[in-house]
């Protein structure tokens, strides 16, 4: 059963999202934050990959909604984008997969999705249909956190956590805003730029979450850049969980013709890179007290 508590926009249920957070602090552990395009290839793959990623080691899961102009994605997720596309992909058809997939899975779901899709189906509507369907989360990485306050409210009615962005070019007073409307945890993208797989992480990502936690008390999760279990495994010694996502959807393309195949991959990368963050977490959080 959710607990519910007083929030600034009334009263929060106590999520998925925050229920895996507390029980990885419980264990001293680090999360793995996976993402994969819904529907692509087809909807079949993408129920087949959440719970592999869940088997695997992921303690929770992004969907990405396709649309024509992904402006924070890198060539690989925009090809992925694409294909979803051509193949008819929806909203209502995600929120649909996303249904089906809570009859074989309680692990936290989040939907990235751009401003536009969500505009278009209604604010209200589409917070309704989502907590419906079991989605737990929305992060719109086009959507400024100055005008989040309609989606917020709506967000907020029905449970659903609105996850914001903190970039290395936010000021004190970005960050401060962005705590006071966080919900289950905060995106911190790594670097200036796009997504995509990356030889080198940046120099100064510790500086950046070290200024972060200074205005925020919610979980940090880092993505943009980190696509190998080395990789991983530093990001996760400086904040609360790992996102990665180019680095699977790499695979979905290359391995799409046989999703036998696809699916024993991702199982395997996914298992090494949460292998390596469970190695990591004996190292005390940056910024984070020892306790």
């Amino acid at each position: 059963m959710s607990r519910k508590f007083p929030g600034s926009w009334g009263w929060i249920r106590m999520s998925r999202i925050d229920s895996a957070f507390q029980r990885l602090r419980r264990k001293g552990e680090k999360g793995l934050i996976t993402f994969i395009t819904a529907c692509d290839p087809d909807p079949d793959v993408t129920e087949r990959l959440v719970p592999a990623m869940e088997r695997a080691g992921a303690d929770l899961v992004e969907l990405g909604v396709p649309f024509s102009d992904p402006m924070a994605d890198g060539p690989v997720i925009q090809r992925a984008s694409q294909r979803a596309l051509e193949r008819g992909t929806t909203l209502p058809e995600i929120l649909a997969l996303v249904k089906r997939l809570r009859t074989r899975t309680e692990i936290p779901l989040v939907l990235m999705s751009y401003y536009n899709p969500v505009l278009q189906y209604g604010l209200g509507a589409f917070a309704a249909d989502a907590a419906a369907a079991g989605v737990d989360g929305l992060i719109v990485p086009d959507l400024p956190v100055e005008e989040s306050g309609p989606l917020l409210e709506e967000t907020a009615k029905h449970g659903l956590d609105l996850i914001p962005f903190a970039a290395p070019t936010s000021t004190p007073e970005r960050l401060a805003r962005t705590a006071e409307v966080a919900r289950g945890f905060i995106y911190c993208v790594s670097l200036t730029g796009v997504t995509g797989m990356r030889r080198e992480l940046p120099p100064h990502i510790e500086e950046f979450i070290t200024r972060v936690r200074k205005h925020c008390a919610q979980p940090l999760a880092i993505g943009f850049g980190i696509s190998n279990p080395e990789q991983a495994a530093r990001m996760a010694r400086l904040g609360d969980a790992v996102i990665v996502g180019s680095a699977i959807v790499n695979l979905v393309e290359q391995y799409q013709a046989d999703p036998d195949l696809l699916v024993e991959k991702v199982g395997d990368l996914v298992r090494q890179i949460k292998e390596a963050i469970t190695l990591s977490s004996s190292i005390r959080t940056i910024g984070q007290p020892t306790t």
